[in-house]
């Protein structure tokens, strides 16, 4: 027989447990999703980098396959992992998310190519860091640091830029995912 004291420590060890669970399954979601956009986001500056004719074609394509490979995540995770049905909220976040960017970086910025190269890394990355506050450190730390690096090739890095964002961007969220994978 324990005594209510016992059942209490007890009870917070369970909550403790599934509260790792819980983090532990969104890092790994979050893991896999950092490393698609990863190598998507890769490959989107490698193309502008070398054809940066083509960029307007492979950033729409980045966002769509990006977007598309987060819903089949979500819905290919098992049951256990997901906390609901498909929620069409998701898709609108990412409709509100890019309208938004939108809206300041050809409406009201008229943003040059150079300009839209650091904007969109550091827009993400606010949400990343935001994430954060909610989610754990490791959301934080890689928001922090590509929105750093960003910067400091936007003010240092010359034509080169794109190839520095390939490896920044698409690095660090690959790093950033294969971190998460670990944690």
């Amino acid at each position: 027989m324990i005594d209510s004291k016992q059942a209490a420590e007890a009870l917070a060890d369970i909550d403790d447990i599934v509260q790792r669970l819980r983090q532990s399954q969104l890092y790994e979601l979050a893991s896999l999703a950092a490393l698609w956009w990863g190598v998507l986001v890769f490959a989107g500056n490698f193309v502008t980098w070398l054809w940066p004719i083509y960029a307007v074609y492979a950033w729409p394509a980045v966002d769509i396959l990006g977007v598309g490979g987060l819903v089949a995540i979500r819905l290919l995770t098992p049951s256990q992992a997901r906390a609901a049905a498909f929620d069409i909220r998701l898709v609108l976040v990412f409709v509100l998310f890019f309208a938004f960017g939108y809206i300041c970086t050809s409406v009201l910025g008229h943003f040059g190519p150079r300009e839209l190269g650091a904007f969109w890394p550091i827009y993400f990355m606010l949400f990343y860091t935001l994430a954060g506050l909610w989610f754990g450190h490791a959301f934080i730390a890689i928001g922090l640091g590509i929105t750093a690096l960003t910067l400091i090739g936007f003010f240092t890095i010359g034509e080169a830029f794109p190839l520095w964002m390939a490896f920044v961007n698409g690095g660090g969220l690959i790093l950033g995912g294969l971190w998460m994978r670990r944690i």
